[in-house]
């Protein structure tokens, strides 16, 4: 089936019925110009609706599911269908979450209390630039890595520091960490807040995105 090329077809994968509804409604205010090609309630709901002939462009779609959550879905996605763009809707914004969110490749990140003007910007930006990020994370996250290029080359990392960066962008807690390192906690506490003072980064997502940034992980 061709698509009109005026439109861009989306699809709601979330467990919640009620909230379905409403980001309905939203994306009514949004864009007439919109299709729905299904609901879903979870990521294996979604594989059962996901026509190969005519595959939505963007997936809205949360976190927390029953039976398979958005991590996995999104995981299947890039296995199976990669030119299906993910835009997160969700109220989970822990630095975890969103870690494993970015390596799995989704192209925006917004909180269920979004306004429909965010709402639209997001879906026009996913379909004009590839990716529409809130300034949660832009402000936050990204842009304690876009340092000048001559501050960057003069940081050097140690193996200890490289391997602790690299446990970082797991789901690894830091007492795991400090198990895997064979240290204390307070010694990872160390590694930590060292490299936070180093690579002027704030969080734990920041140390995942230089790592990325800097080929330490891959996604």
């Amino acid at each position: 089936m061709q698509k009109d090329l005026q439109k861009i077809s989306i699809a709601l994968v979330d467990d919640h019925k009620l909230f379905r509804k409403g980001l309905l409604g939203l994306i009514e205010m949004v864009d007439n110009n919109i299709d729905i090609l299904f609901e879903a309630d979870n990521g294996i709901d979604m594989q059962k609706k996901l026509v190969p002939d005519n595959l939505p462009d963007i997936i809205l779609m949360d976190i927390n599911m029953p039976d398979m959550d958005g991590f996995e879905s999104a995981a299947w996605l890039n296995k199976n269908h990669p030119t299906i763009n993910v835009l997160v809707v969700s109220m989970v914004e822990n630095e975890e979450s969103i870690i494993r969110m970015l390596k799995l490749k989704v192209k925006g990140y917004l909180s269920k209390d979004v306004e429909p003007a965010e709402l639209g910007a997001a879906l026009n930006a996913i379909m004009s630039k590839g990716f529409y990020y809130t300034d949660f994370i832009t402000g936050k996250l990204v842009h304690t890595l876009q340092n000048e290029h001559e501050k960057e080359s003069l940081v050097t990392l140690n193996e200890k520091e490289k391997k602790f960066i690299q446990l970082a962008c797991s789901e690894l807690t830091y007492n795991d960490i400090a198990g895997e390192m064979f240290v204390s906690p307070k010694t990872i506490d160390g590694y930590r807040n060292n490299l936070f003072e180093k690579l002027t980064v704030k969080s734990r997502v920041g140390l995942a995105l230089y790592a990325v940034k800097h080929g330490l992980v891959k996604l």
